[in-house]
């Protein structure tokens, strides 16, 4: 989750309006809703590399440095992201609309060691050429891959093969090479294009070709359908909320793309909803699957950790329409369930049919919470694996839920307990829930040891410190006041053999 200046500014963007943006996303909320990843993108560098072949930010655009963007956007609780192309231009310069060449191709070490050195959490790659077949994409992708794990840096790794390039996003399963790879040509703010995967793509387009490929998703590597194109006008306030809702039920990137500075209400009453985020943040980390699609109605189903299942009833059509679906179908037979719509928090329920009058271009969206469901986890974001430069294979993770011993509830104070979500060869997902005692807490801490060579590759929920093997877990803003007798959670992929040491948890 985060913000990227190329939707909305173009190469139109300096130091002064990255830091500005960066201060908006903060006195906003959106930084303690998840929104983490400020993305500079193309046009930030010198036209040149220095005498060694340094890659250089441009001086005049920013005048202080990388480091220095870095370091602000760090002290404000945000992360930094960066772009960069694996061949010798990047678009700005193949366009012929922004000066030199500049890729990292033949450099990719050393831009990954530049980009570490300046505190990058983040990097976008896109292939901006006509060149190489999709062996070839395989191959270079894979060269800043691996430089990039070479730092020793937690780097999300974001890529992009379909800039210019004959569209071969959608033709396999990245996850070996990247975090999150583009699955169409750029998203542009409209609804329907009429384009199958050329540019510019609307949201009905991307939609349809990013909806089929939901068996690639999971922690750590996830289909990318583009950054969000809300609240910059060209859709209406349907089309815009069906947007993020698509996006959310599809375990999408949520990549802001507009002029955080000025956001309407109706932006934020879009980009701010919990229930929307937490379910796109779900720590199972699982793309929507289609249940059905006649051309007009379509339904969507996402499992979530806690055993509930969100549906999306999505109105392709061009008039208001009853769009309709069953517990069955979804997932959830055998009982009454009940549902909770994400837009409006009304809750109904149902042991048969779920059923909705959704207006043209729109998306009702229900969490089902009923037989096998834990208690619903509150709205506030869990953020998807979010990703490093150790990518998790393209293998489907298998379930293999084992929780560790966990501690007695300590009055006044905190336990954690670590449960084994996924695991696949040579890693592992788990979910750590933190249970308050008899008091509130108001910050906690949570630690373990791992048993025999374990390592974290990514952390939501949480942050993270290590020393050999011993890992220190502290909470985020958002979720470091715990009811008396409440809990929350956090979870991570790791390398190794799966493994469920006992966790202590400390408050203050």
């Amino acid at each position: 989750m985060g913000w990227n200046s190329w939707n909305t500014f173009g190469c139109n963007i300096n130091e002064s309006l990255i830091r500005g943006m960066a201060d908006a996303i903060v006195n906003s909320g959106l930084r303690d809703l998840g929104y983490q990843y400020v993305v500079v993108d193309d046009c930030w560098f010198n036209p040149n590399r220095d005498s060694s072949g340094n890659i250089q930010g441009d001086p005049s655009r920013f005048p202080s440095g990388m480091k220095a963007l870095g370091d602000y956007l760090h002290n404000k609780g945000l992360k930094f992201g960066i772009y960069q192309v694996p061949v010798d231009k990047t678009c700005a310069q193949y366009f012929n609309s922004y000066p030199g060449a500049t890729g990292s191709q033949g450099h990719e070490a050393q831009d990954a060691r530049q980009f570490a050195a300046w505190g990058v959490d983040y990097l976008k790659y896109d292939w901006c050429s006509p060149n190489g077949t999709i062996n070839d994409q395989v191959t270079t992708f894979a060269k800043m891959r691996d430089a990039l794990k070479a730092t020793g840096r937690p780097i999300v790794y974001s890529i992009n093969p379909n800039s210019i390039h004959s569209k071969t996003g959608p033709q396999r399963n990245w996850g070996d090479v990247a975090n999150m790879w583009r699955t169409t040509e750029d998203i542009t703010n409209k609804w329907d294009t009429g384009q199958t995967n050329g540019y510019p793509m609307g949201i009905q387009n991307i939609v349809n070709v990013t909806v089929p490929l939901a068996s690639y998703a999971g922690p750590g590597h996830f289909n990318d359908p583009d950054m969000m194109e809300i609240g910059r006008g060209g859709m209406n306030d349907t089309e815009m909320r069906s947007h993020f809702a698509l996006w959310a039920m599809m375990a999408s990137p949520l990549i802001a793309g507009n002029d955080i500075r000025s956001m309407d209400s109706a932006t934020q009453t879009i980009l701010k909803n919990k229930n929307l985020i937490a379910i796109n943040q779900d720590s199972l980390g699982l793309q929507a699957t289609q249940v059905s699609n006649d051309g007009t109605r379509r339904v969507l189903a996402k499992k979530l950790a806690n055993g509930d299942v969100a549906v999306a009833l999505f109105n392709q059509g061009g008039s208001t329409t009853t769009v309709s679906t069953t517990t069955s179908a979804i997932g959830k037979p055998g009982g009454t369930v009940t549902l909770t719509d994400a837009w409006t928090n009304a809750t109904s329920t149902t042991s048969g049919t779920i059923s909705a009058s959704v207006p043209a271009h729109g998306t009702v969206v229900y969490r089902v919470s009923g037989p096998g469901s834990s208690p619903s986890p509150s709205a506030s974001p869990s953020a998807s694996p979010s990703a490093s430069p150790s990518v998790s294979p393209s293998v489907s993770p298998s379930a293999s839920p084992s929780a560790s011993p966990s501690t007695s509830p300590v009055p006044g104070g905190c336990s954690a307990t670590i449960k084994t979500i996924n695991s696949w060869g040579g890693g592992f997902q788990s979910e750590v829930t933190v249970q308050a005692g008899s008091s509130a807490v108001n910050g906690w801490t949570v630690k373990w040891t791992w048993p025999s060579g374990q390592s974290i590759s990514s952390l939501w929920n949480g942050r993270q410190s290590t020393s050999g093997s011993s890992v220190t877990v502290t909470n985020e803003t958002y979720n470091g006041s715990i009811a008396a007798g409440a809990s929350t959670t956090f979870g991570f992929t790791a390398n190794g053999n799966a493994a469920t040491p006992t966790a202590t948890c400390t408050s203050p």
